[in-house]
């Protein structure tokens, strides 16, 4: 009985602290916040516009397609905001960069993707924060913007 009850103890915790390291929260954060980071307004490129949602837009001069994102970045000893803005920023780099790669000016309809799990937002974007990792995806179409 003396073995069994520290054996017992033991076991509930590593169960009690496997389930907090896979804690895989969706949160919606403000997109605003998060496209007005210091780190943001260094890195985003101003002439590639990016709407959100159904946000209204210039006329669609040429459609590239329809482009995915899926970001992940380290979330240990960080805020959940503070890492789902961090990766919420890698992901929209990326939709950057693709809409320069292939000649577009603007990402339009940006939606959230995390796991599959489609949200359509001009105001929040979905983050997956975990103990150890947090998550974003997002996908949107690349445009040219105008004739």
């Amino acid at each position: 009985m003396r073995r069994t009850l520290p054996l017992v103890a033991l076991l509930a915790s590593l169960v009690a602290s496997s389930a907090a390291i896979a804690r895989d929260d969706r949160l919606m954060l403000p997109l605003d916040e998060a496209l007005n980071t210091p780190a943001a307004k260094e890195k985003l490129d101003p002439s590639i516009r990016l709407y959100f949602g159904e946000q209204k837009h210039p006329k669609v001069g040429k459609d590239f397609g329809e482009w995915k994102t899926n970001k992940k970045t380290n979330a240990f000893n960080k805020s959940d905001k503070e890492a789902c803005e961090w990766v919420f920023l890698s992901a929209v780099l990326e939709l950057q960069e693709r809409a320069q790669a292939e000649g577009g000016n603007a990402v339009i309809d940006i939606k959230s993707n995390y796991k599959s799990a489609e949200r359509s937002s001009e105001t929040e974007y979905m983050c997956g924060a975990g103990a150890l990792m947090a998550g974003v995806a997002l996908k949107g179409k690349v445009v040219r913007l105008g004739n």
